[in-house]
């Protein structure tokens, strides 16, 4: 009988210090406020810039099969200016944070991971985060929303992205 209430207290107190010495927290289901789905449209531009004199992206590993056109193994980094317009010098309303890497042998494919992050209006501080495949070969891309804060907390869904302007020599590009 001693033993038993022994062992008891001996697992009563391992648990009990476990608890405290835990790094999250349980919260009550009544804390948790499910919010009612809303649906956003956005649309804006934005500007890959390889070359010039303030490129936005950079190259970070470059691919060690030089011979491959589609520049497989290839890895960029990116801050690209998203815009209202499609010129470079109409209104910013944030950057696109990320990186892409060519990840097909046989055709130009990129794995997309970005934070678009808003500077502006109502989205202002705001982040959307987006992952996917980017092929060149389908005149309209779709890439998951997996995440986002602020307004975007907790999004989920998809982005569209086609290419508006591209300079095959330079690899310039708005989208």
């Amino acid at each position: 009988s001693n033993y038993f209430f022994l062992s008891f207290l001996a697992i009563l107190l391992t648990v009990s210090c476990a608890a405290k010495t835990s790094n999250h927290r349980i919260i009550p289901s009544p804390a948790i406020r499910l919010q009612k789905q809303r649906t956003t449209h956005i649309h804006f531009f934005f500007h890959d810039i390889v070359t010039g004199r303030n490129p936005t992206v950079a190259t970070i590993v470059q691919s060690p099969l030089n011979n491959l056109a589609t520049g497989f193994g290839e890895v960029n980094m990116i801050d690209d200016p998203l815009t209202e317009g499609r010129e470079l010098t109409s209104k910013l309303i944030g950057r696109a944070q990320g990186f892409y890497a060519s990840a097909a042998l046989q055709n130009v494919s990129l794995l997309m991971v970005q934070t678009y992050v808003f500077l502006e209006g109502a989205y202002n501080g705001s982040t959307l985060s987006v992952l996917g495949r980017n092929s060149a070969s389908v005149p309209i891309r779709e890439l998951a929303v997996v995440g986002g804060t602020g307004y975007f907390r907790m999004a989920q869904g998809y982005t569209q992205a086609r290419i508006h302007r591209l300079n095959a020599t330079t690899g310039d590009a708005v989208v």
